[in-house]
């Protein structure tokens, strides 16, 4: 402790010596003392402040002319093209025929502007190979003017069978029966070719001609529908 207070004084005394060296400025009057330069410490150079990135927008496209919107007419499309179906027909397969319906020569024709018919036909065969007819015919005969003037037996191939080649029929009748339907009237000498099996018996009328029923004769069978045959 007493090396302490000793240090103390001895630091005290430096003081004042130091104190009491210094030489004492008397100021003089109307002297303005010059002022000590006081060394001003350099500025510290003020901080640059960091530039702060600035983001660039993007520049905005400059507007356009402005278009106005076209006003689009509704077209009218073509409805497409149907295909039509097609059928594809294989080379193995043969194809189905379409049925036809063929008139035979000999078949009945339906009634068209005649009205002379023949409601019965009987055939007889002679010893001789000829036929005599025997044919019921209806008309309505009113007279001269229009009655039924004849019948004919027609072969397949569309001849007429006449035994007097100049009458315009297989049998001409001469006169109307206008009191006497049906009537019947024969015709002997009729020749038939051998390879005929089957005839057609028709009737004509004056003013219509021919178009009423007619009869297919099979000249093979005894009966059949509105005709019989008696060979010899």
């Amino acid at each position: 402790m007493f090396r302490d207070v000793s240090l103390f004084l001895v630091a005290l005394v430096g003081l004042l010596l130091c104190v009491a060296c210094q030489p004492t400025v008397v100021p003089t009057p109307g002297v303005t003392p010059a002022a000590t330069p006081t060394s001003i410490p350099p500025a510290e150079p003020s901080p640059t402040p960091a530039a702060t990135p600035t983001s660039v927008s993007p520049a905005e496209p400059s507007p356009g002319p402005t278009t106005r919107p076209t006003l689009a007419l509704p077209t009218e499309t073509p409805p497409a093209p149907t295909a039509t179906p097609t059928t594809q027909v294989s080379p193995l397969s043969t194809p189905t025929p379409t049925p036809t319906t063929e008139t035979s020569p000999l078949s009945t024709p339906a009634a068209q502007s005649g009205n002379a018919d023949v409601v019965h036909v009987r055939a007889v065969e002679a010893a001789d190979g000829t036929w005599t007819f025997h044919v019921t015919v209806e008309h309505p005969d009113t007279g001269w003017e229009d009655y039924a003037d004849g019948w004919d037996v027609v072969i397949p191939d569309g001849t007429v069978v006449k035994p007097d080649p100049e009458s315009p029929f297989t049998r001409l009748l001469l006169h109307p029966h206008e009191d006497e339907q049906p009537f019947t009237r024969s015709q002997s000498g009729i020749t038939i070719p051998p390879d005929v099996t089957r005839v057609r018996v028709r009737a004509h009328d004056l003013v219509d001609g021919y178009g009423g029923r007619e009869v297919v004769v099979d000249l093979t069978v005894l009966s059949g529908p509105d005709f019989e045959v008696e060979r010899r």
